[in-house]
């Protein structure tokens, strides 16, 4: 597939960095025995606080076209969300319908990122975003622009004793933060971001979340 349509450099320290703040937030998953449960605690405090709530479209892969990744995953907060509904870009949705739309992104392996512009006080957009088209996981992977996205208090570590070197989570992780090297897995903490995706999907339930030192 062609990447002429990638975001450029220019366009994204330009149009983005320094606009607003891009604040990756962990799942927080925990393994109970043979269930994944998704804690997604942070986000939901930022809907419940909501008025309103809107669910449209990913405009970043919609322009982009770089994946197959769900669209219908973009949720706007208050202002926001009345504005995009009023125009007719998104339609109303209420706290569970909110929920249900980060749980099939999460699925999905997207990882969801709050976006709260200079003027205002809290977040005004949860995205779910992906490396190949999102402008500030592009930023960060591509470009290596630090200030792209802001990272979450979180890391992933490994249990040695217990990875089987699966390359699940190679798969899974949006950063590049992980690769295999001779058959061994290889896990980069300086590029981790915190976002969980990798601890729901582990096999051998060898990764988990920890508060960033």
């Amino acid at each position: 597939m062609s990447r002429r349509d990638d975001w450029t450099k220019e366009e994204i320290e330009k149009e983005y960095v320094g606009k607003m703040t891009a604040v990756t937030i962990p799942v927080n998953v925990h393994i109970d025995g043979q269930q994944r449960i998704l804690d997604l605690s942070e986000m939901k405090r930022i809907i419940t606080e909501a008025k309103t709530i809107s669910l449209g479209e990913c405009g970043c892969r919609k322009q982009m076209k770089q994946c197959d990744a769900p669209l219908n995953v973009c949720l706007g907060l208050d202002k926001n969300a009345e504005d995009v509904i009023r125009k007719g870009l998104a339609r109303r949705v209420n706290f569970k319908q909110a929920l249900e739309a980060l749980e099939r992104s999460h699925a999905a392996g997207l990882v969801h990122i709050t976006y709260t512009f200079k003027k205002d006080e809290k977040p005004v957009w949860i995205c779910s975003c992906c490396s190949c088209c999102c402008h500030s996981l592009s930023g960060l992977v591509r470009f290596g622009i630090p200030n792209a996205v802001v990272t979450s208090n979180h890391v992933a570590v490994n249990n040695p004793k217990t990875c089987t070197n699966c390359g699940t989570c190679v798969t899974r992780c949006q950063f590049r933060a992980r690769y295999l090297e001779e058959g061994k897995l290889v896990h980069n903490e300086s590029r981790c971001f915190g976002c969980g995706l990798c601890v729901s999907t582990c096999p051998a339930e060898s990764i988990s979340l920890v508060k960033r030192n």
